[in-house]
């Protein structure tokens, strides 16, 4: 299934810079393994603000709802999931 995911973090008043860095970092190397397992497809960033918006794959919920709460920022992240269907005027739907 294919999942179009709106992230947004919120970083708590005065975290101490360091582990917020750490924090980042590992949610990077976290990312870069959920793309090389096929999860994380496309990410887009919303310019001026701290959200993001992701094409993500996963079996079933289930299984995406543990993809996201393994991410190291989920503590601080206000997730909405929108499951994807294909749509009969796709033109990449040809394609599949």
């Amino acid at each position: 299934m294919e999942f179009l995911i709106n992230i947004r973090i919120t970083w708590p008043e005065g975290m101490d810079p360091e582990y917020k860095d750490s924090v980042s970092q590992a949610e990077r190397r976290r990312a870069a393994e959920l793309a090389e397992a096929g999860h994380l497809v496309r990410m887009w960033r919303v310019p001026g603000r701290t959200d993001n918006w992701g094409l993500w794959r996963a079996a079933d919920p289930t299984e995406m709802h543990a993809i996201i709460s393994s991410l190291p920022v989920w503590p601080w992240m206000d997730v909405t999931v929108h499951a994807l269907a294909v749509h009969p005027v796709d033109p990449r739907a040809a394609e599949v």
